[in-house]
């Protein structure tokens, strides 16, 4: 019979965490792995923290208690980690690319291994949502019910579009100063708001944005952001270019759309959220020597490790894993914190309290869905990505 005393429990656990971290390459920068685990987990609560679904009759729809209680935008300062996700993204593929070139690998081999972690568990999500809006249509739930659940479900695809484009022209990006790009953005803003000009025109905002963390990714990798200096100026610069924007530009305080808003900074991204970007990308720079001390405990790695192997599919699944917790809490009546309006603290009390639950979901969801995204390339080989688990890395040798 297995020993399953508590003592047996953590002398398991102590052991898996020390072969995570023996088998984790010397040379690899645990530090960005630590960057992409602090930035997926914050898009996961920052979602769990301001989305709400709220039935109203029959129908269910989305909501937000930056919508109510607008003195919250600072929440989504917290939360709103897609810059970070660009930086480490463009850090890691024009790293990988170089490396991938001084090896002999052609472009288009390259290109499809990285997409190919991008996007095969994305097809399990679109199978399954698939078979969920025929079988809720079928049965005769509302149309705008099935709309909002699929629309939430599906939403985190248009990141993993932009990525993949900004992914393939790497080689043109890794040259490319985060000035360019940024001067887009400014010069749209200055159109759609200054010069009213059509809101469509912002749309062009969408790569040009995310583009500048992208090219600060680059940045790094060429060694133009070693010293503390920028970091901190990027820190300063895009704290001062924030404050005054939505002081008295009147750009939104809140960094994510807000349902019934005039006007979001994230959909599509403004001249603020690219700003405020900056300065998370600058805070993350300063934290890398923080991080890499703190990654050198077994435990803490581990649990980045974890995150890493399995990034895209807690990204791609947190929103199904709220979405099932508050239709099985419907067959319990309407619950605070899941079906009620987000306009009071006690609605964020509640939702604070039903987190533990939603990550339960969401485990379950990492568990039944998981291999579609660690049965890749590099599984079949016996290795991650992120650990080498059966022989050691050769001296020299570059593990992106």
């Amino acid at each position: 019979m297995t020993d399953l005393s508590p003592n047996a429990v953590r002398d398991v656990m102590r052991q898996a965490v020390a072969r995570v971290d023996a088998a984790t390459p010397a040379h690899r920068d645990r530090a960005v792995d630590a960057l992409r685990a602090l930035a997926v987990l914050g898009v996961v609560l920052g979602h769990w923290l301001v989305t709400a679904l709220v039935a109203d009759g029959g129908t269910l729809r989305t909501a937000s208690p930056l919508q109510h209680l607008p003195w919250l935008a600072p929440v989504s300062w917290l939360f709103q980690t897609l810059a970070v996700f660009f930086l480490v993204g463009g850090h890691v593929a024009t790293r990988g690319y170089a490396s991938a070139r001084a090896r002999g690998i052609p472009y288009h081999r390259w290109l499809r291994t990285r997409l190919a972690r991008l996007f095969k568990p994305v097809a399990a999500v679109l199978s399954l949502w698939t078979a969920v809006a025929v079988a809720l249509l079928l049965s005769g739930t509302e149309y705008a019910t099935v709309r909002t659940l699929v629309k939430l479900a599906l939403s985190p695809l248009w990141f993993l579009l932009v990525f993949a484009v900004l992914t393939a022209a790497t080689p043109l990006l890794a040259r490319l100063h985060p000035l360019w790009p940024l001067a887009v953005v400014l010069h749209v803003d200055l159109l759609r708001f200054g010069l009213d000009g059509p809101d469509r025109l912002g749309w062009s905002n969408l790569a040009a944005g995310w583009m500048v963390p992208y090219a600060l990714g680059a940045a790094w990798t060429r060694g133009e952001l070693e010293r503390r200096r920028s970091g901190l100026l990027l820190l300063a610069g895009g704290t001062a270019a924030t404050a005054g924007l939505v002081a008295w530009a009147g750009y939104p305080a809140s960094m994510v759309g807000v349902p019934g808003a005039e006007v979001s900074n994230l959909n599509p991204p403004t001249l603020a959220a690219v700003t405020f970007g900056l300065a998370q990308c600058g805070l993350a720079l300063l934290l890398r020597e923080r991080l890499r001390a703190v990654m050198r405990r077994p435990v803490a790695w581990a649990a980045v490790a974890l995150v890493n192997l399995s990034a895209m599919t807690i990204f791609l699944w947190h929103q199904t894993a709220l979405m099932a917790t508050t239709a099985t809490g419907l067959l319990l009546g309407r619950l605070p914190g899941l079906h009620t309006r987000p306009d009071d603290l006690g609605w964020v009390a509640a939702r604070l309290a039903w987190l533990p639950v939603l990550a339960g979901a969401l485990a379950v969801c990492w568990a039944a869905f998981r291999s579609w995204e660690q049965g890749g390339v590099g599984r079949r080989r016996g290795r991650s990505r992120v650990v080498r688990a059966h022989r050691p890395t050769p001296k020299g040798a570059r593990h992106v």
